[in-house]
């Protein structure tokens, strides 16, 4: 795939970019071990203040990096701008947090027969951070923010279609003042990933994306020996019971299929619908699907933009023909438009049976699967019926019952009577296929760093 930044609503190739040579690859490795010697020494204080410059500079520059975004992956405009100010939130949070979430932590020096006994928190190095187009900027910002402000450097090896965002990352980072070699972006293809990650000096890696390319890192990693955090693919399920608030059920499920186009990992992709009120939910959630307008990502009046990629939206659409082939039904959407741009309808398919790959399979695109369930066990089935386990979500005021969706669905995370969301707050991530580590709060400014023992006698 080449560099380049192609305008999902039209298909026209805006810009392309040459990759970096492995001469300027190693350059940057270089550059980036060597700042760490000393950028490791500076307080946190020096780091929030350039994360709090950073900040202000993303806050300023919001409506242009929604621009930019949205002709490069195609999400609207509105939803374009708050990913950008959600970016400048995380780095606040962790400019203003970091030195409290990476303080020592004191043990019972007594119990080992210590004068003093503590833990602390130091960081790993560069770290390799492989990045997705989805969220072009927030998924790159909530690797960047915990891994700067704990000392860490970073290199960034973004997605090939968003080459603008990942440039404009490492370049609003400098002028926010991070010295040069804290945080560099790598115009490279998925080939050199490797090459980089066996590098001695890069210390560990982090990865957003497909199961493929969490395998093959991984895999690198563990032949080196070296710490990653994966946060893969979703199959999120969206269970109703009966004793839910349906009308916000349904209008919270169309926003949690159809958020950024489709293209979410925590998007819930499975309506799993007890019987009592199946009929009732369907017809409003359908109705709301029907009633979405899609079109110019760039038009305030649009609610679902194309897909970012011609492949992407053709392996959409090939999932639910293949449902429909098996046996599925639709109940709205399901055609795939005529004319410019990668679009896909907002679709529901039903009838869905565990032979069709719907019934497994992450669908990257505004498609929801609706199943009917006679309980609350049946519902918790269907719910881990998939190799996948990042968000999920509950629908009941039933205390008892959630409860046991809380125990009882295999995910790393699960909203109650809410939609999944990522929080700088939160830590964020999965379980099974849907990776592994934790990303965001605590656990993601811990995730590169050595917890060292100090034992002092």
């Amino acid at each position: 795939m080449s560099i380049a930044t192609t305008n999902p609503a039209t298909g026209e190739v805006v810009k392309t970019f040459t990759p970096a040579t492995d001469e300027e690859i190693e350059a940057a490795v270089t550059r980036a071990y060597a700042r760490f010697g000393d950028y490791r020494h500076t307080g946190f204080a020096q780091r929030a203040e350039w994360m709090h410059a950073t900040a202000d500079l993303l806050e300023a520059e919001a409506d242009e990096v929604a621009a930019m975004m949205t002709l490069e992956m195609g999400k609207t405009l509105a939803s374009a701008k708050a990913e950008a100010l959600k970016s400048a939130k995380g780095f606040r949070f962790y400019a203003d947090n970091a030195e409290a979430l990476l303080a020592d932590v004191p043990a019972d020096a007594e119990a080992v027969g210590a004068a003093r006994a503590f833990t602390r928190h130091l960081p790993l190095g560069v770290v390799l951070a492989v990045m997705p187009w989805n969220f072009p900027l927030w998924q790159a910002v909530r690797f960047a923010a915990p891994a700067l402000m704990a000392g860490n450097v970073g290199l960034l090896k973004h997605a090939s279609n968003v080459p603008q965002t990942a440039l404009y990352l490492a370049d609003v980072l400098s002028r926010g003042g991070f010295p040069d070699g804290c945080f560099q972006t790598l115009l490279i293809g998925s080939g050199k990933v490797e090459g980089v990650l066996r590098d001695p000096r890069v210390a560990a890696a982090t990865l957003t994306g497909s199961e493929p390319a969490g395998r093959a890192v991984a895999a690198v990693a563990g032949d080196e020996i070296k710490p990653t955090v994966l946060e893969l693919g979703g199959s999120d399920p969206f269970i109703v019971m009966p004793s839910a608030d349906l009308d916000a059920a349904a209008r919270t499920a169309v926003t949690a299929r159809v958020q950024n186009n489709g293209q979410s990992c925590i998007a819930a992709k499975r309506f799993i619908v007890h019987t009592d009120v199946y009929d009732e939910f369907a017809a409003k959630f359908v109705a709301g699907m029907e009633a979405l307008t899609v079109g110019d990502p760039t038009d305030p009046d649009t609610d679902v933009g194309p897909l970012a990629t011609e492949s992407g939206r053709d392996e959409v659409a090939q999932q639910v023909e293949d449902a429909v082939s098996a046996g599925a039904t639709i109940a709205c959407g399901g055609t795939r438009p005529d004319g410019a741009g990668w679009y896909y309808p907002p679709t529901v398919v039903t009838g869905i049976t565990p032979e069709m790959a719907l019934y497994t399979e992450e669908v990257f695109g505004p498609v929801a699967g609706l199943y009917r369930v006679d309980g609350i066990e049946e519902a918790l089935q269907v719910a881990n019926a998939t190799p996948f386990g990042l968000g999920s979500n509950a629908w009941t005021a039933d205390e008892d019952e959630q409860q046991q969706f809380i125990d009882g669905i295999e995910a790393g995370q699960v909203f109650i009577n809410g939609m999944t969301v990522s929080y700088p707050e939160l830590p964020f991530g999965g379980i099974k296929r849907s990776g592994y580590g934790r990303e965001l709060a605590g656990n993601g400014i811990l995730a590169f760093c050595n917890t060292k023992t100090v034992w002092v006698g």
